[in-house]
């Protein structure tokens, strides 16, 4: 039976708003800017988060000025990660109820898709850990859901990108003409020579910035750009942060689920009685213990390498290209997926091979 010819003809042409939104994204990043004739701020990749007020929020007792702990664009990032993983479990975990309730276990929309990702991460926990599911799967989904969530960020607008022009007191930056309260005019990216070459270049600049302008001494002549939001997982702070809970908490549920015993696998006297292969057996256990350590290494620089690398490249491109952005997004959403579940996934596994015996 063939279909009508109107609805042939309804589905062949008409408005497509997929089309509309892809110009319209278009011409944001590309024809009005130039049209308009703003300039592109070049990226200005800093490995450390940076401030976003310049005095501590609190000060640490015995650790001096190591011990000033600042408010980041990193950190806030992370807050808000929190509160929309509180927000979707929340969500979720009303909706199931609701459908309990009724006796309706069929869920729709997003709460079906996330609910769903939980079953797969408790079906795989519960083949690994077996009577030890209930232990290990909070901190697999927790961390899962955290980490996927912190790294979907990045492809957020206004992420990396709204923020203040500040002075800086270093020798490079951008040499920058305000235009009211909100417009800016930024001229090239300038890069004097390292060393006390740069520093010799960077205060006669400010002399002369001074006589042309009969501006205050010491007014800076160079500005940086610190943006509000930065990706958590780009900070190493946020890495080695999860990556301890995760190494820590590993052996908690070891010496759980074994009691002392559990400290053999890294200190293994009995087997010194067993003579020269026992004495292997020994040396073994105490590789055990950098191997522990090992895991935070790579926990941490797993994840804040992919992520920034991948933050960077979002940079680059959008600086040089950015009609192709959006391909460059999609490799993104597939990156920052796989590196969520590549860390909550180690996790569960370490977890679980705690729980048995060595």
């Amino acid at each position: 039976m063939t279909a009508p010819k109107h609805n042939a003809q309804q589905q062949s042409g008409g408005f497509r708003p997929g089309c509309f939104g892809v110009l319209l994204l278009l011409a944001l990043t590309v024809i009005i800017p130039y049209v308009a004739g703003l300039r592109i701020l070049q990226p200005h990749v800093t490995l450390p988060a940076e401030k976003v007020i310049e005095e501590p929020l609190f000060t640490l007792p015995f650790l001096g000025e190591q011990g000033k702990i600042y408010l980041t664009n990193s950190l806030i990032a992370w807050l808000l990660a929190v509160i929309i993983v509180f927000w979707i479990s929340i969500k979720a975990g009303r909706a199931v109820k609701r459908a309990m309730a009724e006796d309706n276990y069929v869920l729709t929309g997003f709460t079906d898709a996330f609910v769903s990702f939980i079953e797969v991460l408790y079906n795989l926990t519960e083949a690994t850990a077996g009577k030890w599911t209930r232990t290990i799967f909070p901190y697999f989904a927790t961390i899962t859901v955290l980490v996927l969530v912190v790294n979907w960020m990045e492809l957020l607008p206004g992420m990396d990108t709204i923020g203040l022009v500040v002075p800086s007191h270093e020798p490079y930056g951008y040499v920058v003409k305000f235009a009211g309260p909100v417009a800016l005019l930024v001229d090239e990216k300038r890069k004097p020579a390292k060393g006390a070459e740069g520093k010799a270049a960077y205060e006669e600049g400010m002399k002369e910035e001074k006589k042309a302008e009969g501006g205050e001494e010491g007014k800076p002549k160079y500005y940086e750009f610190r943006p509000f939001l930065r990706v958590a997982s780009t900070d190493l702070n946020f890495t080695i942060a999860l990556a301890l809970v995760s190494v820590i908490m590993t052996q908690v549920i070891g010496l759980r689920a074994l009691g002392l015993h559990y400290l053999e696998k890294f200190f293994n006297f009995r087997a010194l009685a067993r003579g020269p292969m026992g004495l292997l057996d020994f040396a073994v256990g105490l590789l055990e213990i950098i191997s522990e350590l090992s895991k935070i290494l790579s926990f941490s620089f797993r994840l804040f390498g992919n992520i920034f690398a991948g933050s960077v490249l979002l940079f680059v491109m959008g600086a040089l290209a950015p009609p192709i952005l959006f391909g460059f997004y999609g490799l993104e959403l597939f990156v920052g997926l796989i590196q969520a579940f590549v860390f909550g996934m180690l996790t569960m596994v370490f977890m679980a091979q705690a729980t048995q015996h060595h």
